[in-house]
């Protein structure tokens, strides 16, 4: 599995596409509000010619939905999100005008993930993991062949999501990332929802939230 970053919108949300070799794609957190935005994403789907096949939030933030209708609209795919963050993605229109984006298109889900059923396409199977803490349905995808996990806004380098937002508990967090991430091997990748990648490993020795 490959994995292609993009850093979209005034938040600097890391939207990822998820590859692989049979050219099926799932969109992760699609951050693009911009026209330029959207034209981004979608000229690198075309000219890598990618077939997208579903889209995937890893939890509902305002800055990571801005282009949930959009990757719909575009590649009539499914979307689905952990059924505990319905309540997150159903508050946003109600601020997004007021932190300066009044052209939010809602999107509805078509299903739901749990950790219980991975999520599939091409040769390809992600691990969903329940991450609570900073979002109320937040969820993780793992890819155990590829080290690789997908980690929205659990961990940092160097920090972990903030939990002063509705919905969000520390203390869940932090049992979060000790029971859904620290157990993963220390050469893991994590690719966040903002800055750098890191690893499981970097993390555990120095993130001064978990030490």
């Amino acid at each position: 599995m490959t994995v292609s970053g993009f850093t979209f919108n005034a938040f600097s949300e890391n939207t990822y596409l998820l590859h692989d070799a049979t050219g099926q794609c799932v969109v992760v957190d699609p951050g693009c509000y911009e026209r330029a935005e959207q034209q981004a994403l979608q000229e690198f789907i075309a000219d890598n010619k990618l077939e997208v096949v579903l889209l995937l939030n890893t939890h509902c933030h305002i800055d990571h939905v801005f282009g949930n209708q959009f990757i719909i609209d575009t590649y009539k795919v499914p979307f689905l999100i952990h059924e505990a963050d319905l309540a997150t993605l159903r508050a946003v229109p109600t601020y997004a005008p007021s932190y300066g984006f009044p052209r939010y298109a809602p999107a509805e889900p078509t299903g739901f993930l749990t950790p219980d059923k991975p999520v599939r396409f091409g040769e390809t199977e992600l691990e969903v993991r329940f991450a609570p803490g900073h979002a109320p349905g937040h969820v993780v995808f793992y890819h155990a062949p590829t080290k690789t996990v997908i980690g929205g806004d659990v961990l940092f380098q160097g920090s972990i999501g903030r939990t002063d937002l509705p919905g969000g508990d520390y203390a869940t967090l932090i049992s979060s990332i000790k029971t859904q991430l620290l157990t993963l091997p220390d050469d893991v990748t994590v690719y966040s929802g903002h800055g750098p990648a890191t690893t499981i490993g970097a993390e555990r020795r120095s993130n001064p939230f978990l030490n």
